[in-house]
């Protein structure tokens, strides 16, 4: 998990075959959050923000800002139903909680019998670190399934429904610093049906059938190693293979233009060859994980650059393909043994062999023949990241392993996503 993909790969998640089925839900603006119940808070300048907060209550910080007063309001989403034998549920927000301000994000479920648990707390999250440390809450498990960092995992009568309920906090008095929320997803999945293939089909299948929309179309990513950050920052995990998360998530915030100005890395070392990547590191540390593996946070962070972000479930490449043509490259975790994962890349003449318990890379295109090229930050240089990897190889251990076919995109306002294909549940 330290490798970085999303707790969700290496902490108990069921492996699983082609035919996962996945639903996003979805609350981006005013009308979906008047379908909620605001408490305390109010949609305003296209946020929901605080109102007049309905109460005053302690949080102690444990990782060392101490107990403190915060004045809060809550928004609740309505129950919303799930695909029979749904598993698991991954939130995502864009937000902004600057000093003196922070979210948490709470879940509560229906099982498959219809009985009620929860709340479970998904998220502390704040932008910075100053005041309040951002966090995942360990060690919540009951009848109704457990929490696995930034992911919840039902029980053995699976998911029914659920609801999400964010409560908007700030400190009293604390000058004009409000937080406010733009936008929540919620991506959820549910085993193949019976009979499904015990492997992913879509590869030999889109190979047979020819050109997918993205083929031949390589978008212009950055690459960032995370090995060239051996030893940094160990307050925040230390660079090398624990900061794969941060070095995908500063390259797609740099593909679009954006990043840290020379004040916001004034306290690296001036020698840093992308200092980018230290402060992403810092800026998505999850304190209570204790890494910077969270999707969630990693999402999170790209609000303060303007760009809004969201945790997916995909169901094959051709997914994928959909993000590329409309130039939005996809962060993807996978795992993969010896002899699983072959691919050719600059920094080896004769290929290059995955043997990793979890990393996470970035998807930037497709070769004319529908293999896959991506940004691999499991490298020793940056110019080394540049990789080739077989369709059908990757495709099978990133819809058969822990990650499941999870992902994660970024995008500024002025590029939408992709159409959805017609007749198919929401998966984006």
């Amino acid at each position: 998990m330290s490798a970085a993909p999303g707790p969700a790969a290496a902490g108990g998640t069921p492996s699983r075959a082609g035919g996962l089925r996945a639903v996003l839900h979805r609350w981006t603006g005013e009308e979906a959050f008047a379908a909620g119940t605001c408490e305390g808070t109010r949609w305003q300048d296209g946020a929901l923000r605080l109102a007049a907060p309905v109460g005053v209550a302690p949080y102690d910080d444990p990782f060392g800002h101490g107990c403190l007063d915060w004045e809060f309001g809550r928004w609740t989403s309505p129950w919303t139903r799930l695909p029979s034998g749904a598993f698991d549920v991954i939130p995502s927000w864009t937000a902004d909680a600057p000093d003196g301000t922070r979210l948490e994000v709470r879940l509560q479920i229906r099982d498959g019998g219809g009985t009620e648990w929860g709340w479970y707390v998904l998220a502390r999250w704040c932008a910075g670190d100053a005041v309040v440390h951002r966090a995942t809450v360990p060690g919540q498990a009951d009848g109704g399934g457990r929490v696995e960092v930034d992911t919840f995992l039902a029980g053995p009568r699976g998911l029914a429904s659920y609801r999400i309920s964010v409560v908007l906090a700030r400190q009293p008095g604390g000058g004009t610093a409000q937080p406010a929320l733009y936008g929540l997803r919620a991506a959820a999945s549910a085993p193949p049906p019976q009979g499904a293939p015990a492997a992913p089909p879509d590869a030999a299948a889109r190979t047979a059938a020819g050109p997918g929309v993205a083929w031949g179309t390589v978008l212009d990513v950055p690459g960032r190693s995370q090995g060239v950050h051996a030893g940094h920052c160990p307050q925040w995990d230390g660079g090398g293979e624990a900061w794969a998360g941060p070095a995908c998530t500063a390259m797609l915030v740099e593909y679009f233009g954006r990043g840290p100005d020379a004040a916001d890395v004034a306290w690296l070392d001036p020698q840093d060859p992308a200092p980018q990547v230290d402060f992403a590191a810092r800026q998505v540390y999850d304190y209570g994980y204790r890494g910077c593996g969270n999707w969630a946070f990693n999402v999170a962070y790209a609000a303060r650059f303007g760009l809004d972000g969201l945790v997916l479930r995909l169901s094959s490449l051709t997914d994928v393909e959909r993000f590329v043509a409309a130039g939005l490259p996809v962060a993807a975790p996978l795992s993969a043994r010896s002899g699983e994962l072959s691919g050719a890349g600059p920094d080896v003449a004769a290929g290059y062999s995955y043997d990793t318990a979890g990393n996470i890379l970035v998807v930037r295109g497709f070769t004319i023949a529908g293999d896959v090229v991506v940004n691999d930050p499991l490298s020793a240089s940056d110019d080394a990241t540049h990789r080739v990897y077989p369709r059908a190889a990757f495709e099978r251990v990133w819809l058969t392993g822990g990650a499941a076919g999870a992902a994660y995109v970024l995008r500024p306002a002025d590029r939408p996503l992709p159409p959805r294909p017609p007749g198919e549940p929401p998966r984006w």
